[in-house]
């Protein structure tokens, strides 16, 4: 009893705030004011983030290694650039007047435009082993005493045996998919592709594409440079367009900028096209969307002094809270109106409506944000910095309610005004009000089956880990960058090992490449280069053998040899004339990769993706992180890969592992603070059971319509969990008040109901039309849930209290719950 004393006092003192605003209006209205300019200075700066790095930790190792990469190494990626439309000849001229102007540009540090085929073909033979080499040395030497054979007309042979063989394409093909050969590439010299009538030339920013006002300002150079051209030289057809990181990176936050503003936009203007429907009054509407705004603004302030950016999440924050807050202003309005049509007065209209109505919209803000809490608990950013943001709007909306609404409603009685009062005993709800008395059980039955029928089917739910599923993958930047690696024959983007030493980089490329022939057809791992693996030891003993082989080789004459012989010893002959060679002769291009911010180059080995696996698709990522992370050195220390890539592994690994955790919190919190703030445990569980019912069947309902979670949507369960449970308190607390009547508290209850569901899942809808897959995902999972938990609250959730009721009734059972009067 002393509990619910205490909630007794609480609501009290709401009812007493309320009343003194309405007395007051002037004062809290210039505090709202002065509050919101407050909110509008610390928000003004706001910007939007879209980098992955930012959504973990900064003590996670993944990012304190890509932290070191960048300040080290520079971002990866680059600005592509590619001309089209003409014939190989003209691409290739193109090319070659490009690559220099484009270097001459103040952000870029090179330009790579040509493969380094020429040097490695050259050089070819110094990458392989020595025991091997000699192997090419017998043969060589086997077939040339063969040939002497063959020309001594006195020498005769016994067999009719073939010649020795000079083919050691067996021997090379060891050596297959090496750094040397994969960086030397197939076909044009140029990064040509002859079919489609495109060359590549890739551009290297001096910045990181982390930071979006550079990857802007790189990337405008380079347009502005190639708008200045006169590209008519090259055909009436030809074109050029940029693509890469640094451009898809601009394409990519421009898309999520106007998913956002249109998402905001278009709640704003749902919210007020159903409020006008609701209210049917200019100034209901007006009463109930200021608050709200003057609380977006308080909570933006919050998060520009708090954060100073937005996420991916947290962006489209304004479009669901503009709806949760509405939702608490219909319970509140509709209150003030019923009790204004019944006699009341202005002032104790409020006092009652903010006692018992604000209570329970207290205890649903105050659940919402526990709920919201539990995100917080989560270590990726993206989710944490939601549920903390989140749960202050709640709060601040209550507050902004709180102070606000009675002031306006103080102002509005003194010129006469009154609310417009819907009729409880007509309208929709209230013939539902009339019609589930007498077909509960039907009901309760019917929704009861649909319900477990839906929970019997989350087994087959699961979790997309693919996130090219959540990007804009149609964008014309994103579709060319496909094309831009198809051309090159691997991406652009390698994960990179930062080294502290030669013998460092040497082992790391050994224990890499002792992976993939562990793991053979699985591997994940494509090649693995560093400068100082593309320089071959035991290049004097090699030498030596290889001045043998010339030597020997320039005794034959060509012309006697067959036609296949002889092309085989031609190339050998070219190869053997080879001189060894530093990192210094390496080409500039192949040099250029290696190199750090300072033009040192070493410490640095890149690993490229194979066997098939995508660096976009989240489950292949995830093996690819295990493939390449944790090296251990021999002086102990270990040493892992760093980029985007394994962020989002690592990202992925987090939000799965989580997601039950962060789960069960919400509930568990929204538990206790139900349990608190109503004042018996039976009663709180009694609210929860539509929201439940509602989580546990959306699940089932997503896997019958073969929908998947994903590392952005799963957020929406713990989200539903808070949002939705307010309904079932409403509800619950009006039948439970005095002489309440089951047919008007649920004509009057069930209509704020809907409203403040429909407009909670406003946010979520302008979502839906977002361009952004990972936006489109959320808005879908969050409209789902609404509409099953609209269905289980307004029919199944009353027909099961009235089923329990007459039961109750029929055994003669005392009721310490509502009773619905029928």
């Amino acid at each position: 009893m002393g509990e619910k004393r205490w909630s007794e006092r609480f609501e009290g003192a709401m009812g007493q705030l309320a009343a003194r605003s309405h007395r007051r209006p002037v004062q809290a209205l210039v505090v709202a004011v002065v509050l919101t300019l407050l909110g509008a200075y610390f928000a003004r700066n706001l910007t939007l983030s879209a980098d992955f790095v930012g959504l973990l930790p900064k003590a996670f190792p993944s990012v304190q290694d890509i932290e070191k990469l960048r300040k080290r190494f520079g971002g990866q990626g680059n600005v592509v650039v590619v001309g089209m439309g003409a014939e190989p000849e003209a691409l290739k001229r193109f090319a070659d007047d490009m690559a220099p102007k484009l270097a001459m540009l103040s952000e870029i540090r090179y330009v790579n435009f040509q493969r380094p085929r020429a040097f490695f073909d050259e050089h070819s033979l110094y990458y392989v082993d020595l025991e091997d080499l000699k192997t090419i040395q017998g043969r060589i030497d086997a077939r040339i005493t063969w040939e002497k054979e063959q020309a001594n007309p006195l020498f005769v042979r016994l067999d009719e045996s073939a010649p020795p063989s000079v083919d050691f394409s067996d021997i090379e093909q060891k050596y297959t998919g090496r750094a040397n050969q994969r960086l030397s590439g197939q076909g044009d010299l140029y990064y040509l592709n002859p079919a489609e009538g495109m060359v590549v030339l890739m551009a290297k920013p001096r910045g990181s594409a982390a930071d979006l006002s550079y990857s802007k300002k790189v990337v405008t150079q380079v347009e502005e440079f190639l708008a200045q051209q006169d590209l008519s030289k090259y055909g009436p057809g030809f074109k050029t367009a940029v693509t890469g990181t640094f451009k898809k990176k601009i394409d990519q936050q421009r898309v999520i900028v106007g998913d956002l503003a249109r998402a905001s936009t278009l709640a704003m203007v749902m919210l007020l096209v159903y409020l006008a429907f609701h209210f049917r009054s200019a100034l209901s509407v007006g009463f109930t969307m200021l608050p709200v705004v003057a609380g977006l603004g308080w909570t933006y302030g919050f998060v520009g002094l708090a954060y100073g950016q937005v996420n991916l999440l947290t962006g489209f924050l304004a479009a669901v809270l503009g709806g949760l807050g509405v939702e608490h202003g219909i319970h509140l309005l509709g209150r003030y109106g019923t009790l204004r049509s019944e006699g009341m007065n202005s002032e104790a209209a409020v006092h009652e409506s903010f006692r018992h109505t604000g209570f329970s919209a207290l205890i649903a803000a105050l659940v919402a944000a526990l709920t919201f809490l539990s995100l917080a608990m989560s270590e990726f950013r993206a989710f944490r910095e939601f549920g903390i943001i989140a749960a202050v709007g709640m709060l601040v909306s209550i507050f902004s309610y709180l102070l606000i609404l009675p002031a306006l409603l103080g102002l509005a009685s003194r010129f006469g005004w009154s609310p417009r009062v819907h009729q409880s005993s007509s309208g929709p709800m209230a013939l539902l009000g009339r019609w589930l008395p007498r077909s509960y059980r039907g009901v309760a039955v019917g929704v009861g089956v649909a319900v477990v029928a839906l929970i019997s089917q989350s087994y087959r739910i699961s979790f997309n880990y693919d996130s090219r599923t959540l990007e804009d993958y149609k964008q014309a930047s994103a579709v060319l960058d496909q094309k831009v690696n198809d051309i090159l024959g691997y991406s652009q983007t390698p994960v990179v090992v930062l080294t502290d030493s030669r013998e460092m980089e040497r082992e790391v490329v050994r224990q890499l490449e002792a992976r993939k022939t562990a793991r053979g057809k699985d591997s994940t791992i494509d090649f693995v280069g560093a400068l100082e693996d593309l320089v071959p030891r035991q290049q004097t003993e090699k030498k030596a053998v290889l001045e043998a082989i010339h030597a020997k080789l320039g005794k034959l004459d060509p012309e006697r040899l067959p036609e296949d012989t002889r092309a085989v010893l031609t190339r050998a002959l070219n190869m053997s004339k080879a001189q060894p060679f530093t990192q210094e002769d390496l080409p500039t291009s192949v040099r250029h990769q290696f190199e750090s911010l300072d033009g040192s180059t070493g410490g640095v080995v890149l690993v490229y993706a194979g066997g098939g696996v995508s660096l976009s698709d989240g489950e292949g990522t995830r093996r690819f992180s295990k493939e390449v992370r944790g090296l251990q050195m021999p002086d102990g220390s270990q040493v892992s890969a760093a980029g985007e890539a394994l962020i989002l592994a690592d990202i992925l690994d987090m939000v799965s592992r989580e997601g039950p955790r962060i789960l069960a919190a919400a509930v568990l919190s929204v538990l206790g603070a139900m349990w608190l703030t109503l004042g018996r445990l039976r009663t709180a569980l009694i609210c929860m059971v539509p929201t439940l019912l509602s989580v546990a069947g959306l699940v089932g309902l997503m896997a019958l319509l073969d929908l998947q979670f994903n590392y952005l949507n799963i957020m929406v369960l713990p989200v539903l969990v808070g949002t939705t449970v307010d309904a079932g308190v409403h509800l619950v607390q009006r039948l439970g008040e005095p002489g309440a009547d089951f047919i008007s508290v649920y004509a009057e209850t069930g209509r704020a109901i809907t409203g403040g569901l429909l407009t909670s899942a406003i946010g979520f809808v302008a979502l839906v039309l977002a361009k952004h897959p990972g936006l489109n995902s959320i808005g879908d999972l969050a409209n789902l849930g609404f509409g099953l938990n609209l269905i289980i609250v307004l029919l199944g959730f009353p027909a099961l209290l009235l089923l329990v009721e007459r039961w109750r009734r029929k055994h003669g059972a005392a009721s310490d719950e509502p009773a619905p009067e029928a």
